[in-house]
């Protein structure tokens, strides 16, 4: 999950996935904390060792464990049992020692980072916080009964031999980071909440990473004998583990849409609001709509008319090779490759920051990350003078050392002058190769992608001397971006390379597939599909997955071919994702118009990496 995830507490109800269950999976899945309550106290007693038994449960940042906990205290009391209840922070090393693990990934880097927002992936696991010395005086010692162990890392390797029955309190991100925003959330080993900014710094390159790999354990080893949803304060979602992995069996068959979570911003529009619905009570504008970015999303399926809405990171934990294919998934060690959000600047007040992000070589060596921060901007709809900034036209180093004396002086820039431009027209696509400069111009909506960095490496060059909503002057990172510009990428360049006139490959009845987005320095490659009201398109996943925007029309139905009952019925502007498990696909305009489909594909070929060191060095 980003470390500026600021999501808006607005849930689109659209997004919903239905799919076919047995009838004994479909009422495995409860509400009622009192059943909860007595499926965990039975399972209890049925694993009793010597008159021992314990209940770990486990979860991920910000579950809610206390009123599960109490619930099932309470019904092993009505049942004449002795219960001892152990927190997982009475276990924990102390902050000082934590802090001193984890000093190395929240370096104090006022000078390049001015509010402190990078750092490195910690690479150590949730044992690591865990004081065996605690362990051993708390539950070595364990007297007759039973006992229930709640808390981050419950069921991490040093704990799981003394635990009977394992649960799972999973939290969809977007929930975490509310509840990391109302101060809900204490880091791993810490007292008290740290400030917003510094708290969710900690959570992205520590607490998050460490909580998700733990997770990923439990599931790929079917460690799990009951699966939870804690996407509320006070009452949860339980299914047995079986039944949670059954339900994801049978997701990963069809071609699926995640739900998406809407951001404010500064420069945000009106357009997506218009076309979804969206209530002006819930924000000022919306500014991002983060459609399918994994790490943030969730994904909901109807189960007996119950929305259970899990994170799409546990999706892929769980069903990563039907959903990716393994070629996909061992190049990209088990994450979903490609992002996709929507930024909207239609009928707003200016554009996005001039900014740059960097290659697989700083990403790397200076974060510990996963590879390099590429992304594309495909233009869906424009107003009057919309415009797409992306390579210079001037003198670029003149240009950056303009924008650092505006940071002290705050005078405006005339950046037009120094960065190239295009025309937003619907139907453009271009490639933003790491080290480009760009911005989205106001007055337009666009489908941005983006390539695996799980966080956002943005380092704006010039923002306008603009303030965020607290009046506080927005951060620049100029030191960062000089480091990874390529000052000479001029719009001859971006002409020649990155947008290119579209290249039609494929013609049938009723269609026409273009290239239109595709580039030797990115491992994705974007293509449009024109539909004739009616007509169909039909494709194949050759052991990868694809994913498909509806950017134009009313609605189209996209389904297996040698399965058609495996489907799915996209809006306007509705994200989908075809499983790499679904060969061969059928895409149909649907309703009285015609439609337009973007297509997103992992390029022939392609590699995570750039640099052919970096995957020498993964093998290793």
């Amino acid at each position: 999950m980003s470390f500026m995830f600021k999501p808006l507490a607005y849930d689109d109800t659209q997004a919903v996935n239905h799919i076919s269950l047995p009838e004994a999976i479909q009422n495995d899945v409860t509400e009622q904390m009192e059943e909860m309550a007595g499926r965990l106290a039975q399972a209890m007693e049925f694993r009793e060792k010597e008159g021992k038994s314990l209940l770990a449960l486990d979860g991920y940042v910000s579950a809610p464990f206390e009123p599960l906990v109490s619930a099932v205290k309470a019904e092993l009391e009505k049942r004449g049992r002795q219960v001892k209840l152990v927190d997982m922070r009475d276990l924990y090393k102390t902050q000082e020692e934590i802090e001193g693990l984890t000093a190395e990934s929240l370096p104090l880097n006022y000078e390049d980072d001015p509010v402190l927002l990078f750092g490195r992936l910690y690479r150590g696991g949730i044992d690591d916080f865990v004081d065996n010395a605690n362990v051993s005086r708390i539950l070595d010692d364990q007297a007759m009964g039973y006992t229930i162990l709640y808390g981050l890392g419950s069921l991490c390797a040093a704990l799981r031999p003394y635990v009977q029955v394992a649960g799972y309190v999973d939290v969809t991100p977007k929930v975490a980071a509310i509840r990391a925003r109302e101060h809900k959330v204490v880091n791993i080993g810490d007292r008290e909440s740290r400030p917003f900014n510094l708290l969710m710094r900690r959570n992205y390159y520590v607490d998050y990473e460490v909580t998700v790999k733990l997770r990923k354990e439990l599931l790929q080893n079917n460690l799990l004998d009951f699966y939870l949803l804690g996407n509320w304060d006070d009452r949860y979602m339980m299914m047995a583990g079986g039944t949670m992995d059954r339900i994801l069996t049978e997701l990963a068959k069809y071609p699926f849409r995640a739900k998406p979570v809407y951001l404010e911003g500064i420069w945000g529009g009106e357009l997506i609001r218009k076309v979804r619905g969206i209530p002006k009570e819930i924000a000022g504008n919306i500014a991002w709509i983060f459609d399918f970015i994994p790490m943030e999303v969730s994904i909901v399926v109807d189960v007996a008319g119950k929305a259970v809405d899990f994170p799409f990171s546990t999706f892929v934990q769980k069903k990563g090779r039907e959903i990716m294919g393994q070629h996909c998934l061992e190049e990209f060690d088990g994450y979903f490759p490609v992002r996709f959000n929507y930024d909207d600047t239609w009928h707003s007040n200016g554009n996005m920051s001039v900014q740059v992000h960097p290659d697989e070589d700083f990403v790397i060596e200076n974060y510990d990350e996963f590879g390099r921060q590429d992304e594309a901007y495909y233009v869906i709809a424009t107003g009057h003078g919309a415009k797409t900034y992306c390579g210079f036209s001037g003198d670029g180093r003149e240009f950056l050392e303009m924008a650092k004396a505006s940071e002290t002086s705050h005078e405006m820039v005339d950046y037009q002058k120094y960065i190239n431009w295009v025309d937003s027209v619907p139907g453009r696509q271009i490639m933003l190769p790491a080290g480009t400069v760009h911005a989205s111009g106001r007055n337009q909506l666009i489908l941005e992608l983006g390539s695996l960095t799980i966080g956002s490496y943005t380092y704006k060059v010039y923002d306008y001397n603009r303030k965020d909503k607290d009046g506080n002057t927005r951060p620049i990172h100029t030191k960062n971006a000089e480091k990874v510009l390529h000052f000479e990428r001029d719009s001859q360049w971006v002409k020649e390379n990155i947008a290119i006139e579209p290249i039609l490959i494929e013609e049938g009845e009723g269609y026409k597939e273009y290239v239109v987005g595709r580039t030797e320095l990115m491992y994705y490659e974007t293509h449009r599909i024109e539909l004739d009201t009616h007509a169909a398109y039909h494709g194949q996943n050759h052991g990868q997955f694809t994913v498909i925007t509806v950017v134009d029309g009313e609605q189209v139905k996209v389904y297996s071919k040698s399965r058609p009952e495996f489907c799915y019925t996209a809006n306007f502007l509705d994200i989908v994702t075809i499983p790499a498990d679904i060969d061969d696909y059928v895409i149909e305009a649907q309703s009285y118009q015609p439609a337009v489909v973007h297509k997103v594909i992992l390029r022939e070929g392609y590699s995570r990496y750039k640099n052919p060191d970096y995957k020498n060095r993964k093998k290793d």
